[in-house]
């Protein structure tokens, strides 16, 4: 067999490996638990909405991928399927809101329409919603 082609198989072979073991490391990543996290921001649910209503762009570049750490009363409660719970916080827009996922709640009954929440997540973006993923519900100290 020819040199190059022996180069050529080694490369395909390690950089096919390498795939294989970066796949598996993100494949097995823990997600970040976010009660205990340091939120990188801290803001209403109504001035959430309102940053990416106002400056989509600015909006995203400043919360996106961020934790972020919001207070708001809650607009509706729903299971949204395999174990996943979203729950709506009311904002100033008819059109839109901020909706917060969570991976797996025990008992959702305990959050009632028009309570007051402070919940933490990391933002994902701006679809007519402002979605926070990963949330958790942080108690009042």
């Amino acid at each position: 067999m020819k040199t190059y082609i022996k180069i050529a198989l080694f490369v395909v072979t390690f950089i096919a490996l390498s795939a294989i073991l970066a796949a598996l490391y993100y494949y097995n990543l823990k997600h970040t638990d976010m009660a205990k996290a340091k939120p990188d921001l801290v803001v209403t649910a109504t001035v959430l909405q309102k940053a990416f209503e106002d400056n989509e762009t600015a909006a995203s570049i400043k919360y996106i991928n961020k934790i972020v750490e919001v207070t708001g009363n809650i607009a509706s409660v729903k299971p949204a399927g395999n174990n996943v719970l979203s729950i709506s916080l009311v904002t100033v827009s008819e059109m839109s809101s901020v909706i917060c996922t969570f991976p797996a709640i025990a008992d959702p009954s305990k959050f009632r329409i028009g309570d007051e929440i402070r919940l933490r997540g990391e933002c994902s973006g701006f679809l007519m919603d402002v979605l926070l993923n990963n949330c958790a519900v942080i108690e009042n100290k």
